[in-house]
């Protein structure tokens, strides 16, 4: 059998374990992570103290981005003492309202853990096409710190990811903004570029990533499947009409 994974936050009860009768102990969400992280990435890790009619201890919530993962881990820890004196219970979790009905993107540096993970470090890379500022002014050609427009600092990526062991390329397009208070201060106007090119490019990066569908193999080994329904039409363009788009 095979699972598909995608870069978007995990959905579903079947990727999500629920960890009861922990005891108190600093780090304790460090000690769970270093324990379930050996069956699989994690996107999330939640320890919660027990409600006054639980009594005391803790209790945490164990998101993996693969149900086979989860399944594997609760059959190894469930009944275990782990890291403390007294075993824990684990159970994946059953279907509860209050999951999001439709999965929302991962962050860029979530989607590069992802992509360590499963493709390794020297697995895939990234380069920026163009990242343009699309504020309504020319930064370059005004003085700086008299700046006369008001609004946020607005910049636009287009970025590309390749996957070079399986010979895929995708591409990511996306504005970061960063807003001003005090647009004569020379200091934040530069905060604020910076700022707006980071959230621009960390957008990007997260956008080429959506449309790749990682197709994991009982064996552990991955395919790599593209997207389709993620297919923008900036996508069929070259780099350099991709680029003159987006400066145009």
């Amino acid at each position: 059998m095979a699972e598909v994974v995608e870069f978007r936050v995990p959905m579903g009860s079947a990727r999500t374990l629920l960890v009861w009768g922990l005891e108190p102990e600093p780090g304790l969400e460090h000690s769970l992570f270093s324990v379930f992280s050996k069956f699989g990435p994690l996107y999330s890790v939640r320890a919660h103290s027990n409600a006054a009619v639980a009594g005391p201890g803790y209790y945490a919530v164990i998101k993996f981005y693969s149900a086979g993962d989860a399944s594997r881990a609760q059959q190894a820890c469930n009944g275990q003492r782990l890291f403390q004196k007294s075993p824990v219970k684990v159970c994946v979790c059953t279907k509860q309202k209050g999951f999001q009905e439709q999965a929302l993107a991962l962050n860029s540096s979530k989607c590069q853990e992802l992509a360590n993970h499963y493709l390794g470090f020297n697995g895939w890379s990234s380069h920026i096409i163009t990242l343009q500022n699309v504020s309504g002014f020319d930064g370059e050609n005004e003085e700086l710190g008299k700046r006369f427009q008001k609004g946020p600092v607005k910049y636009l990526c287009a970025l590309e990811v390749t996957l070079h062991q399986h010979r895929l390329c995708t591409r990511g397009v996306a504005l970061g903004e960063a807003e001003l208070e005090n647009n004569e201060d020379p200091l934040e106007f530069v905060t604020a570029t910076r700022r707006a090119q980071k959230l621009a490019v960390g957008k990007a990066l997260s956008c080429a990533f959506q449309k790749i569908l990682l197709v994991v193999l009982e064996s552990g080994k991955v395919a790599v499947e593209y997207n389709s329904s993620q297919e923008e039409p900036t996508d069929s363009l070259t780099q350099e009409e991709l680029k003159g788009l987006v400066e145009v």
